[in-house]
């Protein structure tokens, strides 16, 4: 008997010394400290290289309207020469499709990759933001952390979730809105036993954030103006804006990727068109460069007329009055549109960023509005924070993350009020028209949501058919005789035979009681050819196909046995019905034991 590993040994005493419990508490803060630094790192390079690339104006360096064009194209051709992916948008789409599909099992690169990719595309200009590329390398840090601790699957998604829940709090300095982020969005149906681990990383993450950059990783603001009960019903209205800006933005994005989906051209063509257009927007609109966080920040420190520093066609303006608010106004669209440009084009980002920009940009715009009518005089700062939650709560559809976060970013809860109002009106405005949020309609298209109360049917997609198929049946050749085919059943235990030709390719099946009233005469083993006994199969399973079509199959042709074949038709298998079913069982206890302990 071979001597146990160290790894062995040291799993061995974790086993006898510690509890899975105070294991799975140890574990979370690994992953939050781990996702905490990632997330530190990338939001400290991007604003290195951010900083570099903008630090002169336009007419001193014109070069920099290329700059959206070379990182759209870098970004490009990393995602498909290096690291082979056919898209590096929709990060939570991503998380969500690991979790339910994939055993919570997020491949190593992504812990890299997409940190990598955005780093160019927002340095570069890209109009997007960091939070959901960390998201998936905080998800990905955890998953890959619980499967060299050879945890199961309710732990590994745990702390797949912590891994999350880390990246938005440290990225933020916001612990208690990482863990609802990752409680709403990631894990909605967790338990309370699992809500300490969430907490001890988003704790670590955010304690690492604070120790290495402080509270300037993206800005921290202390209310100074006071909420008043008669400017209640002017948010209210912001609410309305909120979510129109919300549903604005979700249904330009969609129609964005659909429209460059729909013209199947070379990934770089369309890369170097979406950043010259980029190039464009930003050139009139310089704001709409890379994140956008700075825009926010100049106007809650009172010099929202920053905003035209770097513009050529409005810097003219006046600097206060309607024409200035008209041009808050033409900064919402564009950023926008500069958004959807550039997640269609190839770009690695989330919608994070660009909720809470346009946030702040509408709700500056809503108080500038009443402020220059003689409504009221409300405070534009106030309005600018509470339209972050807004419309980040429309995009994101987490209207409770949205909440916490803007409390958590201004110190204190003196917000809380209005913040609770104007989410709830953007989310229900939003959700009027799309019930559905970016994340899980981008699912549902391509076929991959399980609802998240379909127990049976979450167990069922998780199960995947490569590990189902069984290849221990004789295959007999298309061009053989009577002959070949009992030499063949002599040899076989099952009652099932494939019929391939010389290449491999399946051209149907034999199955014992078709051949069980000639084969014992001998004189015609010579003379009976094969290909005359073969039945068409009722229907074909493909390799790697997604387990609820296999089903239909299976119910639509009532069969118990089904071929299984590649993309090319050559013969892989058979799967049964019976084996689904006796793993399905297993899995289903399993959950529901888990369930159980949980």
């Amino acid at each position: 008997m071979s001597k146990p590993s160290v790894l062995d040994q040291i799993f061995e005493w974790r086993r006898k010394r510690l509890s899975e419990r105070t294991f799975i508490l140890i574990a979370s803060s690994l992953v939050g400290i781990v996702a905490g630094l990632a997330a530190v790192l990338l939001k400290m390079t991007v604003h290195f290289v951010h900083h570099e690339m903008t630090s002169a104006r336009y007419d001193e360096n014109y070069f920099q309207l290329l700059y959206p064009v070379i990182g759209l194209l870098l970004t490009v051709l990393l995602a498909k020469v290096l690291y082979k992916e056919t898209s590096v948008g929709h990060a939570i789409s991503d998380i969500l499709y690991s979790i339910s599909r994939k055993q919570s099992i997020v491949a190593q690169g992504k812990m890299y990759s997409r940190w990598i990719t955005s780093v160019i595309t927002v340095g570069f200009g890209g109009s997007v933001g960091l939070e959901s590329p960390i998201v998936l390398t905080g998800g990905a840090i955890g998953s890959n952390i619980g499967e060299a601790l050879r945890l199961d699957y309710k732990s590994r998604t745990l702390l797949l979730g912590c891994g999350v829940g880390g990246a938005i709090a440290a990225i933020f300095n916001a612990p208690i809105a990482g863990l609802i982020f990752a409680i709403e969005v990631i894990l909605t149906g967790v338990s309370v036993s699992n809500f300490i681990p969430l907490l001890i990383a988003c704790v670590s993450a955010t304690i690492i954030s604070k120790l290495t950059v402080g509270d300037e990783i993206l800005f921290t603001f202390n209310i100074v103006d006071a909420i008043k009960a008669e400017h209640l019903p002017f948010y209210v209205i912001l609410g309305i804006v909120c979510g129109v800006t919300a549903l604005y933005f979700n249904r330009m994005l969609h129609w964005a990727e659909h429209f460059v989906s729909k013209r199947n051209q070379n990934p770089y063509v369309i890369a170097i068109l979406g950043g010259m257009f980029l190039s464009v927007l930003i050139f009139l609109t310089p704001p709409v460069y890379g994140e956008g966080y700075i825009s926010i920040e100049n106007i809650l420190h009172g010099r929202s007329t920053e905003l035209l520093s770097r513009s050529h066609i409005f810097g003219g303006l006046l600097q206060d009055g309607w024409l200035f608010l008209l041009y808050i106004v033409i900064l919402i669209i564009m950023k926008i549109i500069a958004t959807s440009v550039t997640l269609s084009s190839g770009g690695s980002g989330g919608t994070f960023a660009p909720s809470m920009v346009l946030g702040g940009l509408a709700g500056f715009a809503t108080g500038r509005f009443i402020n220059l009518a003689g409504f009221a005089d409300v405070s534009e700062v106030n309005f600018t924070l509470v339209g972050m939650s807004g419309v980040m709560c429309g995009i994101q559809y987490a209207p409770l993350t949205a909440i916490f976060l803007i409390a958590e970013i201004t110190g204190g809860y003196t917000l809380f009020v209005p913040l609770m109002l104007v989410a709830a009106i953007s989310y229900v405005t939003v959700t009027f028209f799309e019930p559905d949020s970016p994340h899980i309609r981008a699912l549902k298209e391509r076929g991959e949501y399980v609802h998240e109360a379909d127990e049976d049917t979450k167990v069922l997609e998780r199960l995947n058919i490569n590990k189902l198929i069984e290849t221990d049946l004789v295959t007999v050749p298309h061009e053989g005789v009577l002959e070949d085919l009992v030499e063949a059943i002599s040899r076989s235990k099952r009652n099932i035979f494939p019929v391939v030709d010389a290449e491999g390719k399946l051209k149907g099946l034999v199955t014992l009681d078709d051949v069980r009233a000639v084969m014992f005469d001998v004189e015609k083993h010579q003379e009976v050819k094969i290909a005359s006994l073969k039945q068409e199969p009722a229907e074909l399973v493909y390799y790697g196909e997604r387990m609820r079509d296999v089903m239909m199959k299976f119910e639509q042709t009532d069969a118990w046995n089904l071929p299984v074949v590649d993309a090319e038709g050559k013969y892989v298998g058979i799967v049964s019905k019976s084996r689904i079913f006796g793993v399905y069982r297993k899995q289903l206890i399993r959950l529901q034991k888990d369930w159980i302990n949980s």
